[in-house]
């Protein structure tokens, strides 16, 4: 018997909920499971569309068109049990389903028209507008380079949009991006700054534009603007939904034109999944393309240049170049093929031939040498002969504080530096050493990893020569540890919290030496909490030690090191540091073969983020249970997991 569709369609509005991932897409298809073979009927094509929904967005995109031909077939069939919410639904996965035959070059040219054309007869039957078919009709042109790709650009963008329309921080990207593929940059920069001012979110935007906008200000002469694009791109990367292998390529593509040739490899090893096994064959070669002709313009002056890659076959970027030519020659001939037209070959040549700026391009926030003052302007130039005492320069740290609470964090890095500068120079270490750590937070923030690392190093050295005691450097040290492993120094950070470790691990190195031998009894609580503090930093650094060891890839120790960081944070309550600890331990285990040990912990991590109600934290790690369990054959168990988050 079937439970009521109230409840059916509020179970599945609860997948939605979740992020993206393994368990959404395990919640989901046992749900279309359940309402195909129990109802109610009228929750079928709601369950549907959520299912498409997250093998789309979850990366899994050929997935996808399994359950939206059964959606099609049931809309056909029974449109009675579609309401308006569940058409928009409908119709909205259409537009990515069309998109996506496109991405694969098995399918035939003809059956991608024909799908258009049903597209276009389906919107035309409900009465929908018509700007999302003429949009597929000129994504399709774009994708075969057919001599009307410019007169299917111009009819989109003459189209009204209306409810099945781009979103409205997608359409301007799209626009821009046929702007600059068609040498139009100037006006793709005027499109894109234009927009931005509004501030446009989406689940792929602002990342997305902004990866094709410091391109576009690179060819034009304009790099510093390419550099503060690139920091920005890079901060909202971080937080967008799906693989974006385009944008990851163009920053590649950045870095190497630029000359900072360690960080494009840093990039590379990263995204390096990608590189195998792309969300769409599309994709793939996209990236394919970038990291390529990347390598290619890296070779040119270090060849061998190494690489650390773990499925690719290649150890310096010549080697890397050579085989990424060897699998995109392949995949662009397919694509040509189907099209008919060599409009890939010719992409892929443009994209083997990219231009290295002149000399290197500092990228960095902080800068090895400081610059000096400001100089006065031309208003204070133009003052009387004696105007009376000069107003004091503002006070660098105060400058600071405001510059970080306004937002403009690059500015606050350079003011907490020089904050630093003035610290050092009055004999006050300790202010110094935490005034380069404010600056190194800063630059951290967005995405200047090289200078944060130089910042938290020097931070470092000027808190022990201060006398600052561990427990306040340690959060200093553990803050730098992201950043050093980002730069490739993870080993002398690891150095760092070893040490740390060791002190913390001395109860005496907190006792301030003039500590009077018999403390008063009012004391007593002070010096408890101060115990307390010391072994909470001490569990800390702990965790942050087996992550940098997770890093370096010393996954054994990396494993039992956060397993024991787990059970230490479980011990003294912390919950949701306990968790994280477990995930993590899970995860390692899972490498390390230790198969019931990592379900073990990723459960531990499941069960501590249902104690806090994170939701969300709770769905991914579930998702890493998920993907272990199904891997070693255990998919009962794995729908059993999925089955839980909606309990």
């Amino acid at each position: 018997m079937s439970r009521p569709r109230h409840e059916v369609d509020h179970e599945i509005g609860r997948v939605r909920q979740m992020p993206y991932g393994q368990a959404r897409s395990t919640a989901a298809q046992g749900l279309v499971a359940e309402v195909e073979a129990e109802g109610p009927p009228e929750s079928l094509a709601y369950a549907y569309a959520t299912l498409v929904e997250a093998y789309v967005w979850g990366s899994e995109v050929e997935k996808a068109f399994v359950p939206f031909t059964r959606a099609l077939r049931w809309a056909d069939e029974h449109p009675e049990h579609l309401d308006d919410g569940d058409w928009h639904m409908h119709f909205w996965s259409f537009k990515w389903m069309v998109a996506d035959l496109m991405e694969y070059p098995a399918v035939p040219a003809e059956q991608i028209e024909q799908t258009l054309q049903d597209m276009a007869r389906r919107y035309a039957l409900a009465g929908n507008g018509t700007d999302a078919v003429a949009h597929q009709r000129y994504v399709w042109a774009a994708a075969r380079g057919s001599a009307d790709v410019e007169a299917a650009y111009d009819a989109w963008v003459s189209t009204a949009r209306d409810d099945y329309s781009q979103c409205e921080a997608c359409d301007p990207g799209d626009r821009a991006a046929h702007l600059f593929e068609t040498g139009r940059p100037e006006e793709g920069i005027r499109l894109l700054e234009r927009v931005l001012q509004d501030d446009p979110r989406c689940a792929t935007e602002p990342a997305d534009m902004l990866s094709w906008l410091q391109l576009a200000y690179l060819d034009v002469g304009r790099v510093e603007d390419a550099v503060r694009t690139h920091r920005r791109a890079l901060v909202h990367l971080d937080a967008a939904e799906g693989d974006l292998t385009g944008a990851r390529g163009r920053h590649v593509e950045l870095l190497a034109r630029t000359g900072n040739v360690q960080a494009a490899v840093r990039r590379i090893e990263a995204d390096q999944r990608w590189l195998t096994s792309g969300t769409t064959p599309r994709r793939r070669l996209d990236l394919l393309m970038s990291v390529g002709g990347a390598a290619q313009l890296i070779a040119a002056s270090v060849p061998d240049l190494p690489v650390t890659l773990s499925e690719v076959p290649a150890t310096t970027v010549a080697e890397l170049a050579a085989w990424c030519l060897a699998q995109a020659r392949p995949l662009a001939d397919a694509f040509d093929l189907r099209n008919g037209t060599p409009s890939v070959r010719d992409e892929m040549t443009r994209r083997w031939s990219l231009r290295a700026e002149p000399h290197r391009v500092e990228l960095s926030v902080l800068s090895t040498t400081l610059a000096p003052a400001p100089a006065p302007g031309p208003q204070a130039a133009a003052q009387p002969a004696d105007p009376g005492p000069s107003p004091e320069p503002p006070d660098p740290a105060v400058e600071a504080e405001r510059l970080a609470r306004s937002g403009d964090l690059e500015a606050a890095a350079v003011a907490y530096q020089r904050a630093a500068q003035d610290a050092v120079a009055a004999g006050r270490l300790a202010d110094a050493g935490f005034a380069h750590a404010e600056a190194a937070r800063c630059a951290q923030l967005v995405h200047d990893h090289e200078g944060a690392h130089r910042a938290y190093a020097r931070a470092g050295e000027l808190l022990r020569a201060g006398g600052v005691a561990p427990v306040f450097r340690g959060p200093v040290v553990r803050a730098w540890a992201p950043s050093a492993v980002e730069v490739g120094e993870g080993e002398q950070v690891l150095s760092e919290l070893e040490r740390l470790t060791a002190e913390l691990t001395d109860p005496r190195s907190d006792t301030p030496s003039t500590a009077p031998v018999d403390p008063p009894a009012a004391d007593e609580d002070l010096e408890r909490r101060a115990d307390a503090g010391r072994r909470r930093e001490l569990v800390d650094v702990a965790d942050t030690t087996a992550r940098t060891l997770g890093a370096l890839g010393r996954v054994d120790e990396a494993a039992r090191g956060a397993g024991a960081a787990a059970e230490a944070y479980a011990g003294i309550g912390a919950i949701g540091d306990a968790a994280h600890a477990f995930w993590l331990a899970g995860r390692l285990l899972g490498r390390t073969g230790a198969v019931d040990e990592a379900v073990w912990h990723l459960e531990s991590a499941v069960e501590g983020f249902a104690m806090l109600r994170d939701r969300d934290q709770q769905s991914r790690a579930a998702g890493d249970l998920i993907d272990l369990l199904r891997e070693h054959g255990r998919a009962a168990q794995a729908d059993e997991v999925a089955r839980g988050l909606m309990s």
